[in-house]
């Protein structure tokens, strides 16, 4: 061949791909076609489906689920050399010419499967020039996809009957089993169907499908496609199969998910179905039982601790009960938190040192700048132990550490720990927000206490399985694990108030650690529990925001949470939580809990954080100097030289000595000062701080004038006071007992409140008042 023969060859040949490569582009190849959305578990198995946006149940058979049995089974019936041609088979096409002409055998197409793929992706009538298009499209099909990817458009567009396409589909609908799960006999039913749809539909004409599968299995028998054993048992195998509907579990996951993925068809969630199937029929039957109560929804929530992997996703107990709004996602819904957010506080404290599990906390009526909360029972203690103020939930002494603490620095921690709410509202958020004063969630409380149950670091929880390499979870301390460890080993004590009615001393108590909480109006009953495993969080109470007198975190979202815990992780290992190296002991005063001081005769252990935890030294009693009768004491300018002794007295803090005066409780006052001491009015003169308490500092009040309103007057004093001495308006009012509450008619306008006590001290507050 001369140069320039070669030359003329290789331009015909650039011109030839030059053409093809323009048709390719003025007609290209059609979309893929859309699939029915569906949400796996982490397993692979198909927890939820969706009809795709052309009302079809056409799910995605993916590469991996196409078995050897059925990529035989569809090529040896449909298409013997699909791997050898480039889309048509001109031996067939012959063929079928011939008989077609001559009108001997049977009159066909000689589709190939890819000649296929293009009739199902463009469905056009049956002529010759259509034919001729679908040869056309089939040579581009190959040169666009590998026959692999070929064979699984086609087993993802083959259609069986109504509105179901594809393999997957066919199998999950009819089998309740993915493609590679099914038997010879399903897999051998499968792929005959699809050549006539309309007169072989399974669980109608299962008799004549079953003939016809048997004919094709001694077929394949014949060509020793399968082994012999293999095809007798399909053979007799039975086929006893009707349509059933699509896989419906974890709804509002599955919706969640399809949202945002929505060009995904296949979205693999980190549910596992055996929980999950668990969680869904415990909230159902569980919420049943409480209609009668007016308490009609619940939401659960469980993670993997380790992994933050959510496994079980249950947002309302029946999606499908309009009449309770079952579509609402109970797990993403805001609500009051409660009580819930107390043990992360504490923990907090713990780290900056203000508490310690011994330490003794006021827990009597007390305002703070204005807001005066109360205990869920209404009741006072006088003095508890951090342990006990968190078992027992009280919100006085809580609220005192936050205040303490500061809110900014509890709400920027909510913050880091992804409370959406709380970042949007925190300039707006005070005192009240550990008693359910902010808006949270389901899923940001059990993140939280898996943060907990994970020794104090934070992630995010976890709803999707990524695909290939999966790059290590990275998580933040936000408590440390000392302060992690100490909370949980207090939210696991068994002696508490917050036991369910029955389940003291029952073999169905679960060994885990848990909080309760009871929105404002019984709105809400949270119930969130962890083990070294698992986190657990359960909400109940009604999506319309009723409340119901039964309504509370003990009684009725406990039991639930015992439950779920009993059927997930009842034969878990039973490992437990232990002391990190940070954490010591020392000996602390019983009275207090502080660091032993001069007299401390009854000690115990307690847990401390080295080096942060407050070393304050305890003074709950105080050394005096009195007479001998008792009747004065002495300071030590005015003690005499002889006839005096020394005596110790109880040194509560004010507000504690007033609690319990209020109460009639032993409260010993020191005696009287020396009224002749010339400090007595003097500012040497020692003691606790004289506070007002009544009325608030800086608060305005709206007196009416008919009604004649008055004020009141109290104050809180050291227990050496006696008697104080009112002002209004640098004008005197009256002297009082240190604990005598006073009542007065105030004047209208800036008003100056002045109370000295007999020690010399003094303390003024302004406030304004108006009248109707």
């Amino acid at each position: 061949m001369n140069r320039r023969a070669l030359f003329r060859l290789v331009a015909g040949g650039l011109g030839g791909l030059l053409i093809l490569l323009c048709l390719n582009r003025l007609f290209p190849i059609p979309p893929a076609p859309r699939y029915s959305p569906i949400v796996l578990a982490a397993d692979g198995s198909v927890l939820h489906a969706y009809l795709n946006p052309t009302q079809k149940w056409r799910m995605k058979t993916e590469l991996a689920e196409i078995t050897p049995a059925l990529q035989q089974a569809i090529i040896n019936k449909e298409d013997r050399y699909f791997r050898y041609h480039f889309g048509v088979n001109p031996v067939a096409i012959v063929q079928a010419a011939g008989r077609n002409i001559f009108g001997k055998g049977r009159t066909t197409g000689a589709s190939t499967i890819t000649m296929q793929v293009a009739r199902l992706l463009e469905p056009k009538e049956r002529t010759f020039g259509n034919k001729l298009k679908e040869m056309l499209r089939a040579v581009q099909l190959e040169a666009h996809y590998s026959k692999a990817e070929i064979l699984q458009l086609y087993l993802n567009l083959v259609p069986y009957g109504g509105n179901i396409e594809g393999v997957k589909s066919a199998a999950l609908l009819y089998f309740q089993q993915p493609p590679d799960y099914l038997s010879l006999a399903q897999t051998v039913t499968l792929a005959i169907i699809p050549n006539q749809p309309r007169a072989l539909v399974l669980g109608k004409n299962n008799a004549l499908i079953v003939a016809e599968r048997n004919r094709w299995l001694r077929q394949f028998q014949k060509q020793h496609l399968f082994p012999d054993q293999d095809i007798e048992d399909a053979l007799a195998e039975p086929l006893d199969v009707q349509r059933h509907a699509a896989p419906a579990l974890a709804p509002h996951l599955a919706r969640r998910l399809v949202t945002q993925f929505v060009r995904q068809p296949n979205i693999r969630s980190t549910l596992q179905r055996g929980p999950q199937t668990k969680a869904e029929d415990l909230t159902k039957n569980y919420v049943r039982r409480l209609h009668e109560l007016g308490i009609n929804q619940a939401a659960v929530l469980v993670v993997n601790n380790r992994t933050r992997a959510v496994e079980a996703y249950v947002g309302s107990a029946d999606f499908a009960d309009a009449a309770s709004a079952g579509q609402v996602d109970g797990v993403r819904a805001v609500r009051s938190p409660g009580s819930t957010l107390k043990p992360f506080l504490y923990a907090l404290a713990l780290d900056r040192g203000l508490v310690t599990p011994k330490l003794k906390l006021p827990d009597v009526p007390s305002n703070f700048s204005g807001f005066q909360p109360e205990n869920f029972d209404k009741n006072f203690s006088g003095e508890v132990t951090v342990e006990r103020a968190l078992t027992y939930s009280l919100n006085i002494p809580a609220v005192r550490v936050l205040s303490e603490m500061g809110v900014p620095t509890f709400t920027d921690k909510l913050r880091d720990a992804g409370f959406k709410s709380v970042a949007k509202t925190a300039p707006r958020l005070g005192l009240s927000t550990v008693l359910g004063g902010c808006g949270a969630t389901l899923e940001e409380l059990t993140g939280l206490f898996v943060t907990l149950a994970d020794g104090g670091r934070y992630a995010p929880l976890v709803l999707t399985e990524k695909v290939g390499k999966q790059k290590p979870l990275t998580k933040s301390e936000l408590v440390s694990p000392a302060a992690a460890f100490l909370i949980t080993d207090i939210l696991a004590q068994h002696t508490r108030p917050d036991l369910p009615l029955g389940y003291q001393g029952s073999a169905r108590l679960p060994k885990i650690a848990w909080k309760t909480g009871t929105s404002y109006g019984r709105r809400d009953a949270w119930s969130i529990g962890y083990n070294k495993d698992y986190t657990v969080g359960v909400w109940v109470g009604n999506f319309s925001g009723a409340g119901s007198p039964a309504l509370t975190g003990t009684d009725i979202a406990t039991p639930l949470l015992f439950d779920i815990f009993n059927a997930l992780a009842y034969n878990s290992p039973n490992r437990w939580a232990t002391p990190p190296a940070s954490l010591d002991f020392r000996l602390v005063c019983a009275e207090t809990g502080l660091v032993p001081g001069e007299n401390c005769p009854n000690q115990l252990i307690d847990y401390y954080l080295s080096g942060i935890s407050s070393a304050r030294r305890c003074e709950h009693q105080k050394e005096a100097l009195v007479s001998a009768d008792g009747a004065i004491s002495y300071c030590r300018a005015c003690v005499p030289e002889a006839g005096f002794r020394r005596q110790l007295f109880p040194n509560p803090a004010p507000e504690v000595l007033a609690f319990r005066e209020a109460q009639g409780l032993p409260a010993t006052r020191l005696p009287a000062h020396n009224a002749a001491c010339r400090l007595v009015r003097g500012t040497d003169a020692t003691g606790a701080a004289l506070a007002i308490t009544s009325p608030l500092a800086n608060a305005e009040y709206l007196l009416n004038r008919a009604e004649k309103q008055q004020l009141l007057l109290s104050c809180a004093a050291g227990s050496e006071v006696r008697q104080v001495f009112w002002y209004v308006n640098d004008r005197f009012l009256r002297a009082a007992a240190a604990t005598e509450r006073v009542f007065f008619r105030p004047p209208t306008g800036n008003v100056k409140i002045s109370c000295a006590d007999d020690h010399g001290r003094n303390v003024d507050i302004q406030l304004q008042i108006a009248e109707l």
